[in-house]
């Protein structure tokens, strides 16, 4: 945050809360947030598209930045159009969907380098344009609806407005399959026929929690698992009957989830119909894809972003390859057909029992899978065996590596780090400690999986420079 202030350090500035200004946006947070100065105090707008002015109020005054709220748009900017989605500013998850397609391209790729340049201090790499869709909407297969009551008492479904736990019904989301809002309908109607509560967070009483439905765009299986505070649903056979009416639904599960937590699958998963997992395909692979698995939301984009991973890896036949936080082994079975040999970690136990059903699936005997957490096992490997690999691929979650790999991964001394990134100021930062320790920065390809969102996913590659 502290690089966009570029104020005279010794300025005091005497804005204050609820005051309200013109302003015009001059650019755009890594949030998405509208970013505008008032004689080079910072503004922080929400929902605000880079070249709006608009009328602002000032809702948490900094000494040398404020949050803003939006309160009306004096003129709109060519960027800004009219959001499809009715709710896109009360929910949380399209945060610039007022912006043109192009103008959340051009902010995400600059999001990229920007966050290389400041916070990985590397300036000398090859940057590619970001890889956006031709479509973008509808793409995700994956969504979990959170159940309740609003204010008058009826009967929601949707998602969270951001940083709280509001629901803001939405059972048509444009960024979500179609089936989506059949299937939430269907089970709505069910608890109210069966008078069947949804659970309450504060008095930690009612039933149905969330609802996470899963599609396979190639094979067009459908899952549905209703995560509930309790052994079973009163009347399930019947429930089940009725979403057989949806076509695709080809597995229904209950998840049970007892504990007080944030975390939305319990530990115990019963299957009420068909084989607990749908299977779907990246190109002429095949993937079984379990409740708790990951896999990645956008299966268009998914392609585009392995294809350059696979590039950038610059397989032979002759490499030993580790891919760490593996998932199912998506990226492991791309790799495993062009490598020697392949290791695969993940922490989710679930995940690595698809990804050796997977393996074998697809008659792949070149791939090794290992349960633990990456920063764990690796460390341990190569401390037991000496470990060696000619390339290795990381695809971390959004807190980016532990630096017990990234100094396990110096230690290995890779010919290539393929790293896969969903949030590039993480990327960044273990750029800059595998820069510092013996590791060039080459390529750098965004590629738009979350359109509408803040969201950029990047793989770069990273070579090894010393011997």
């Amino acid at each position: 945050m502290e690089s966009l202030f570029n104020t005279d350090e010794n300025k005091v500035y005497s804005f204050k809360k609820n005051e309200v200004y013109t302003v015009k946006i001059e650019d755009v947070g890594t949030g998405g947030e509208g970013i505008a100065k008032l004689d080079g105090y910072i503004l922080f707008v929400k929902d605000a598209v880079r070249e709006d002015v608009c009328e602002v109020k000032i809702t948490k005054a900094h000494p040398k930045f404020a949050y803003a709220k939006l309160m009306k748009i004096v003129e709109p900017s060519k960027y800004r159009v009219t959001p499809k989605c009715p709710v896109s500013v009360r929910c949380g998850g399209c945060k610039v969907m007022a912006s043109c397609y192009e103008e959340q391209l051009r902010f995400k790729q600059n999001k990229v380098k920007s966050n290389i340049e400041k916070i990985g201090k590397v300036t000398d790499f090859e940057m590619f344009p970001i890889i956006g869709m031709d479509e973008p909407y509808h793409y995700r297969n994956k969504a979990q609806f959170p159940i309740g009551y609003d204010n008058e008492g009826n009967l929601v479904s949707g998602f969270y407005a951001g940083r709280t736990h509001v629901i803001i019904p939405n059972e048509k989301c444009y960024l979500g399959v179609p089936e989506n809002e059949e299937i939430l309908k269907i089970i709505k109607d069910f608890m109210e026929e069966k008078n069947i509560a949804p659970y309450d967070e504060v008095t930690l009483q009612g039933l149905i929690r969330y609802i996470m439905i899963r599609k396979a765009f190639v094979t067009g299986e459908i899952m549905v698992v209703l995560v509930i505070n309790g052994n079973k649903i009163p009347d399930q056979d019947e429930l089940v009957k009725r979403l057989l009416t949806v076509k695709g639904i080809t597995s229904i599960s209950l998840s049970i989830n007892l504990c007080n937590t944030n975390v939305i699958m319990g530990k115990v998963m019963e299957k009420l119909y068909g084989p607990g997992y749908i299977t779907d395909y990246i190109k002429d692979l095949q993937f079984k894809i379990s409740p708790k698995s990951f896999f990645q939301v956008n299966p268009v984009q998914t392609e585009k972003l392995y294809a350059k991973a696979l590039e950038y890896a610059g397989l032979t036949g002759n490499e030993t390859v580790w891919d760490l936080y593996c998932g199912i082994g998506t990226i492991s079975l791309f790799l495993a057909r062009s490598a020697k040999k392949v290791f695969g970690v993940e922490i989710i136990s679930d995940a690595i029992r698809d990804a050796r059903k997977n393996a074998k699936l697809n008659g792949i005997e070149n791939a090794e899978f290992f349960v633990g957490k990456s920063e764990e096992v690796l460390p341990q490997y190569y401390e037991q065996h000496g470990g060696y690999a000619d390339v290795i691929v990381v695809d971390p979650p959004r807190k980016g590596c532990d630096v017990a790999l990234l100094e396990t991964i110096v230690k290995m001394k890779p010919e290539k780090v393929v790293y896969v990134s969903c949030d590039s100021a993480t990327l960044a930062r273990d750029i800059k400690y595998l820069s510092e320790n013996g590791f060039e920065l080459k390529k750098v390809q965004p590629v738009d999986m979350f359109p509408h969102s803040e969201h950029v996913e990047t793989v770069v590659l990273i070579q090894r420079t010393n011997g």
